[in-house]
């Protein structure tokens, strides 16, 4: 199975590939899509559409997992970040590929057994789980690796029960 993480965003979007075998999951590839702030809200928004088009069609995920929004004081980003996430939600839905959503302490709690786990513990488990020499950079490409292992996990789990 393979799996599209995403860690949304109007600047940055985080995006990482990983396959699901038996017994582990291995590293396809990852990156982060960069938008300028010197662009209307509207471009961003096509990039990051054009953008996500073209990783779905390249590698043809089973599964796209996406971060859900969390935001406690700045509404103005929460609007821009929440519109670039409908972006990525459209764009895989129109592609009739599965979407799975999860907040940030489920992908904490998945990957690390504790919901209020500290953002290097979760970059080293990344590290950790896919076997990597280093920690994905930037942070954005490590979160959606992390959300990507959180979906797996998940599905490894429910296709138990």
């Amino acid at each position: 199975m393979t799996i599209l993480g995403i860690d949304p965003g109007i600047g940055r979007v985080g995006w990482g590939i990983i396959e699901l075998r038996i017994a582990n999951c291995e590293l396809r590839d990852y990156g982060c899509l960069e938008t300028s702030s010197k662009e209307l809200d509207h471009e961003r928004l096509v990039k990051i559409h054009e953008f996500i088009t073209e990783k779905l069609q390249e590698n043809k995920p089973d599964a796209v997992a996406v971060e859900e929004l969390f935001f406690s004081a700045n509404a103005k980003t929460a609007i821009s970040v929440g519109q670039a996430r409908g972006v990525i939600l459209l764009t895989a839905a129109l592609q009739k590929i599965p979407l799975f959503s999860y907040t940030p302490l489920q992908v904490k709690q998945a990957l690390t057994g504790y919901g209020r786990a500290e953002k290097g513990q979760i970059q080293q488990m990344v590290k950790t789980l896919l076997g990597l020499k280093e920690i994905p950079k930037p942070d954005d490409a490590a979160d959606a690796l992390a959300i990507a292992l959180c979906h797996a996990f998940s599905y490894k789990m429910n296709s138990q029960l």
